[in-house]
């Protein structure tokens, strides 16, 4: 027999077998070219000459190409079938065919996915298209080759499943490739390519690299959330409940990727429009079930689809402020004068402002990590100490309704310790995660509470010396795990292998090995000069723990795992603290909430006095001496800027008075700052005095 291929794109493989048929044509310009009389069968169009067997193929390969999308095709394989069809079949019979076709491709046929983009780096690809919400969509197929006109190799034995992919496989930098992603059903039926190209290539520059993080970090909240009701999941995972406090993160990720020119304007408005709403309007009340809060306060996790309370799960006090977090930053961000904007104020201020703060409390001034509707407060303990919960009296300290009593933030840091571990004195807590979450929108550089003074700190540099004290741990490895050294740390609350916990040092908690990329990721403000070394590291072995939503929530060396999930609390830091490391943008605009100042105030926070300087050339702009006059028992912090927009905490830390009389600080490049000063076309410094006025 004689098999001929057709190839209707990448994505579609067709065998149509007509031996008999084929051998008579070839027979027939055989005995054409001996000078031949065509006998009977080759010299009329006799029906006869077809069997069914040949009528059933052709029915199958117009069947084929028509629900698959390729009615095109029909025309340029018409050389193919015409003996099979145009000369042998009955017209009757040919229409018959063709109307069933057109019948199954209503009933089975799929679009091709729209809306293609690419991400490149350094030897990996990473493709985002839009959702299909087909109700038969089975999954994905993306295909590669580095000829637009193929041939393509698929690159997905088993679908996916995600608006996305990531392609790792055997790339060379700066060659083009193409991709081809096609949709299938349910039941197998694959639908048209959609193409689109792109080169990986070496990072140009740090910020390159940055850029590349942020952005694929950022599609975590774009591709993974439900656009008909702005919910983004917990985990990367299928059938993933939302998680309100990711839908904070995720709001708050809108905003810069509209600054970084990822998604317009116009398309971040409508997604905050549409996220506020569900919030805004989902049912409040004391049932269980049928709810999306209660009091104001709204449920950990909820149904993707239907936006109520999903299981069991409780009225989280903590994930609710997280979520306030994004909604306040995007009351501010979406500044504009139409409709869409204000009605994002609008909303903003109502979801903030009927929150009964005191219930939560319960008419006390400590704040209840959750409820239940069937058993209320009990099992719950209350925010006292230092951890991620911090956001929550600030917040609640500066509502205009139902506020926390002012004697809530000396209940909340009554709780503190003070310890000194790896040569780093602070306020101890072990997770990274608590030393980041309240710092992703609140700006605390420049200003302390009593606490914080008394111990010449602010909870900007707590946070500093938490992360180099946690570095300090993992280089010193006292636990001996598998690969940990300077560019290999970052314990926080992940996945492992023995499930999620909240790993953490020093102290040590639960260090079995397990490092998560967003411990780096989220203290990026604090210490860039030890965070940007492990990001950068952790990308070197990409093959096992990067994907189409940037890194994955964690790993561990020793036993050879890679966590299987994205999360939104892991992406959603990275995402942010990047940024405020690179503009501070989300601490500007945040910091502007009315109520978040109000919260501060009635938390005692006062503004760190700003020092006058005096300032030496050291000469060609190799370096620049500053002098200051300092104070026995204070400490001193110098910042830089290009800009006067962003500023930069210098990383050699802050400089101690021991007695009165005159400090110095001199700027010759690093270790001082990151770049020598000739590099830049103009520095500015600033320097702020620590501890009590």
């Amino acid at each position: 027999m004689l098999a001929k291929r057709l190839e209707g794109g990448a994505s579609h493989r067709f065998e149509f077998v007509f031996s008999e048929t084929q051998n008579a044509e070839r027979k027939q310009k055989q005995m054409k070219s001996a000078g031949m009389r065509r006998t009977a069968p080759y010299a009329s169009r006799n029906r006869s000459a077809i069997t069914p067997f040949h009528r059933c193929a052709a029915s199958v390969a117009l069947v084929t190409l028509v629900t698959n999308g390729l009615l095109s095709h029909v025309v340029t394989c018409y050389d193919e079938l015409r003996l099979a069809v145009c000369l042998y079949m009955k017209p009757m019979l040919f229409f018959r065919i063709f109307l069933l076709a057109v019948t199954v491709q209503i009933s089975l046929a799929i679009q091709p996915p729209t809306g293609l983009v690419t991400r490149t780096g350094d030897l990996s690809v990473v493709l985002h298209w839009d959702p299909n919400s087909d109700a038969n969509l089975g999954g994905y197929k993306v295909y590669r080759s580095t000829n637009n006109l193929g041939p393509f190799s698929l690159l997905t034995p088993n679908p996916v499943t995600s608006p996305g992919f990531c392609d790792l496989l055997n790339l060379k930098n700066d060659q083009l490739y193409y991709y081809q992603v096609t949709a299938i059903t349910t039941s197998s039926v694959e639908s048209g390519p959609s193409m689109i190209s792109a080169a990986p290539h070496p990072f140009a520059s740090d910020d390159q690299f940055l850029d590349y993080v942020q952005q694929t970090s950022f599609d975590y909240f774009w591709y993974k959330a439900n656009p008909a009701n702005g919910l983004v999941p917990d985990r990367s995972a299928n059938g993933s409940a939302c998680s309100i406090a990711a839908v904070g993160f995720g709001l708050t990720a809108i905003g810069i990727g509209i600054d970084h020119g990822w998604i317009s304007r116009t398309q971040g408005t409508a997604r905050v429009v549409t996220t506020l709403n569900t919030f805004l309007q989902g049912p409040q009340g004391a049932s269980s079930t049928g709810i999306i809060g209660y009091k104001g306060w709204f449920y950990h996790f909820l149904d993707m689809n239907t936006a109520l309370r999903a299981g069991g799960t409780e009225l989280s006090s903590i994930d609710t402020a997280l979520l306030l977090g994004g909604i306040l930053y995007a009351k501010q961000y979406f500044d504009g004068t139409n409709t869409d904007e204000t009605s994002i104020r609008t909303m903003s201020d109502a979801i903030f402002n009927r929150i009964d703060w005191n219930w939560m409390a319960q008419g006390t001034n400590a704040v209840a990590m959750g409820w239940q509707p069937t058993t209320g407060f009990s099992g719950f303990g209350n925010w006292i100490g230092y951890n991620e919960g911090m956001l929550i009296y600030c917040l609640g300290l500066g509502a205009a309704t139902n506020p926390l009593p002012a004697s809530s933030w000396g209940r909340w840091t009554s709780g503190y310790t003070w310890a000194t571990n790896y040569g780093q004195a602070f306020v101890p807590f072990p997770p990274l995660f608590g030393h980041q979450y309240s710092h992703c929108w609140i700006d605390f550089r420049h200003i302390a509470d009593a606490y914080m003074n008394s111990h010449n700190s602010t909870y900007f540099e707590n946070s500093r010396r938490a992360t180099i004290a946690q570095r300090a741990y993992c280089i010193a490895n006292p636990t001996h795990q598998v690969g940990y050294g300077s560019n290999v740390w970052g314990l926080t609350a992940c996945d492992g292998p023995n499930g999620y916990a909240a790993h953490g040092a020093p102290p040590p908690q639960i260090d079995d090995g397990t490092i998560a990329p967003t411990a780096a990721g989220g203290s990026m403000p604090f210490a860039p000069e030890y965070c940007f070394p492990a990001l950068r590291h952790f990308y070197d072995f990409r093959i096992n723990i990067w994907t189409a939503y940037g890194f994955r929530d964690s790993f561990n060396l020793g036993v050879g795992y890679y966590g299987p999930d994205e999360l939104g609390i892991d992406q959603g830091p990275i995402v942010v603290m990047i940024e405020n490391y690179r503009t501070q943008r989300v601490w500007q605009l945040f910091m502007r909430n009315a109520e978040v100042q109000r919260g501060l105030q009635q938390a005692g926070f006062v503004s760190l006095p700003s020092i006058s300087v005096g300032i030496e050339n050291l000469g060609n702009q190799t370096g620049f001496s500053l002098d200051w006059t300092g104070s026995a028992g204070h400490a001193y912090q110098v910042e830089y800027s290009p800009d006067l927009k962003a500023w930069f905490d210098s990383p050699t830390g802050e400089l101690q008075a021991t007695n009165n009389g005159t400090l110095n600080w001199v700027d010759a490049g690093p270790p001082a700052t990151v770049s020598a000063p000739a590099t830049a076309p103009q520095r500015f410094y600033r320097v702020f005095q620590f501890g009590t006025p």
